[in-house]
């Protein structure tokens, strides 16, 4: 479910019109309903309530947005982060340190030792020569580190290529049966707390039998950590629970997930950590655009909008779907093309494809554009960088700006040397 609804002829976000939006704000923009975020948060955790010991993650990745994690934040959510700028959103926007989660192939020295200064509750391990660097740099402080070992399981998590990571070739995690050695080898180091294990198949899982497959190896490699001696008190299952983009797509609620890990984690005694994103921001936005020509092509138009694919990357990069729909539709439809201003054959979002009628001036959204959306955005074409606004019941502010490429031109130096 989402707020974004239909309300006299017009799009709305909650209990502000699209229509009200564009004309403060300008187009394209993305916007989100902070009702939305609430509501998934509240689900989510609903879920799980059926297990002992569970803490909670968003994934930030998914919208990193500071006024987006404050209000995940005041729904008792910690933070799983990928770099020292994930950390450093997740801590501005009020979330304890304890509660974060420090994920990730590619942690540098310089991001860990930030991680020990700010006391995060979680480093997940990706390679044995992190754990013996984290041992090191916290021994030589007096500290010690808490973490978790990644391990990947070889399960294929049946979701596009680009975003499945615990197949044997993915660059995540460690090989499962490597597992238990590293172990003996990374729990006696100083400096280091080694308490369990960590495990993400991919994102936008549409199956969870692939899902309990990969959690029952864990459950495997947990009472065999612990049959060597090792204590393990926790294990974190990662995210990657799919959202429907189009009508007919279906996927697994999160009451189904919830019941399927209390079954399949029965008797581990861990606390189990969760890090969703997608399943919380994915509905939660849309990006507002509007139509710019409406070109004549071979065999159908091509509506040309002011968004393009440096705001919204997914169906360049991935072939994503995102539904397009007039923000005051007339009741009459047309197929056409849809595509943006930038200069590449990719930046299009649709072909083909059947769409509400509208012309040039109109105002449309590409639906569920709440994750990986602005997060991805770039300036290429030397585009200004998208805004973002949040929705909250009558009320929305700018919570990210459009910055100009004159204010990017700006941060740019030509050398003495070229000077003339």
């Amino acid at each position: 479910m989402n707020h974004f609804d239909y309300r006299d002829g017009t799009l709305c976000c909650e209990d502000v019109s699209l229509t009200a939006i564009a004309q403060a704000v300008g187009t394209p923009v993305y916007v989100y309903s902070a009702s939305t975020f609430r509501r998934h948060a509240r689900v989510f955790r609903e879920a799980l309530a059926g297990l002992n010991r569970v803490h909670l993650a968003y994934a930030i990745k998914a919208n990193p947005n500071i006024a987006v994690l404050r209000v995940i934040a005041d729904e008792g959510y910690g933070a799983d982060v990928v770099s020292g700028g994930e950390m450093a959103r997740a801590l501005a926007a009020g979330i304890p340190a304890k509660d974060i989660v420090f994920s990730g192939v590619g942690k540098t020295r310089a991001e860990l030792t930030k991680g020990l200064d700010e006391g995060i509750g979680q480093f997940n391990l990706e390679l044995e020569e992190e754990g013996v660097v984290l041992a090191e740099i916290a021994a030589s402080r007096g500290q010690v580190a808490p973490a978790v070992l990644r391990v990947n399981p070889d399960v294929d998590a049946g979701t596009h290529a680009k975003i499945s990571t615990g197949k044997r070739d993915n660059k995540f995690g460690v090989p499962i049966d490597q597992a238990p050695a590293m172990f003996d080898r990374l729990a006696p180091l100083d400096g280091i707390n080694l308490r369990g294990v960590a495990i993400h198949i991919g994102s936008q899982l549409s199956d969870l039998s692939r899902l309990e497959q990969a959690y029952a190896r864990v459950g495997a490699l947990v009472a065999e950590l612990r049959a060597a001696g090792h204590v393990i008190d926790r294990v974190d299952l990662g995210g990657g629970l799919g959202v429907p983009y189009k009508d007919g797509d279906t996927f697994p609620e999160p009451a189904e997930y919830g019941a399927m890990v209390a079954r399949a984690t029965e008797g581990w005694d861990v606390e189990l950590m969760f890090e969703p994103g997608r399943v919380i921001a994915g509905n939660a936005g849309v990006l507002l655009t509007e139509v710019i020509w409406v070109k004549p092509g071979v065999t159908d138009p091509y509506v040309i909008v002011d968004a393009a694919m440096n705001d919204l990357m997914r169906p360049a990069l991935y072939d994503a779907f995102h539904d397009f729909v007039a923000v005051t539709p007339t009741g009459e439809r047309m197929t056409a093309n849809i595509a943006g201003p930038v200069c590449e054959t990719g930046d299009t979002f649709a072909m083909g494809r059947e769409i509400d009628a509208v012309k040039s001036g109109d105002l449309a959204v590409f639906r569920t554009a709440g994750a990986y959306g602005a997060t991805m955005a770039s300036t290429y074409n030397s585009r200004p960088l998208v805004p973002e606004v949040l929705v909250d019941g009558d009320r929305f502010a700018v919570v990210a700006d459009r910055i100009a490429a004159e204010t990017i031109l700006g941060a740019e130096r030509v050398p003495e040397w070229l000077a003339k």
